[in-house]
């Protein structure tokens, strides 16, 4: 009741308005469209300010590794120790072999444990040919002995 007086209120003071019952309900439409529409857009503005004001948790920022600590994570058994020798005959190829790999690593296409036997081969693959140190230790009553040492024992 109150909305009627209201309106017919304001279709009086209105040059726009006449009596006519269409276009008073066109317009009340357009009103009430318009007030969600501003409603709709205060929402919006709020979320906004919301957004502004809350730090952006920024991504613990972890250091950059370089290529050799990203390629040392995956490699397992004796793979530093080949890396290294192979580092020592080919310092500059396995730098930038290193890099290489690293750059997989990081992307995903290189994934798990890389062990050493692994990697000599596919350096030897690539052209690097190097000896590693190769010593043939025998276990015995608990003990690590060289074939060294074995073989003095059984001349005695």
């Amino acid at each position: 009741m109150r909305r009627q007086l209201e309106l017919k209120d304001f279709r009086k003071t209105s040059p726009y308005l006449d009596d006519r019952p269409d276009c008073l309900e066109n317009y009340q439409m357009s009103s009430e469209i318009e007030l969600l529409r501003q409603k709709r857009a205060l929402e919006l503005r709020k979320k906004m300010l919301l957004s502004q004001e809350k730090p952006t948790p920024v991504a613990a920022e972890t250091p950059k590794l370089s290529s050799h600590q990203i390629v040392q994570k995956i490699l397992t058994g004796r793979g530093s120790e080949v890396l290294e020798t192979a580092r020592r005959y080919y310092p500059k190829e396995v730098g930038i072999i290193e890099e290489n790999l690293a750059r997989l690593i990081d992307s995903g296409r290189l994934r798990g444990p890389v062990s050493g036997e692994e990697l000599y081969s596919f350096l030897r693959r690539v052209g690097l040919s190097f000896s590693m140190d190769t010593k043939i230790r025998v276990k015995e009553h608990g003990e690590l002995k060289t074939l060294e040492e074995k073989f003095r024992e059984g001349v005695r």
